[in-house]
């Protein structure tokens, strides 16, 4: 599974600061979850994403097949 927030943040003219802004995580942790860099995410980052984004978690990921 992959993340798909920064077709999301395109799908609706907004920028990665932005949402880093919105989101209050440290930069770091930002950067990885949005690259998909990440192996895990919090519930609380999940929504917190969904409520920013105005979208529902099926929205945020896709399959990805190595």
């Amino acid at each position: 599974m992959q993340l798909r927030i920064l077709d999301i943040l395109k799908e609706q003219g907004k920028t990665k600061y932005w949402l880093y802004i919105q989101l209050g995580l440290s930069y770091q942790n930002f950067n990885k979850l949005v690259n998909n860099q990440t192996r895990g995410i919090k519930f609380e980052n999940l929504q917190a994403l969904c409520d920013i984004l105005n979208c529902t978690p099926n929205d945020l990921f896709k399959e990805y097949h190595e």
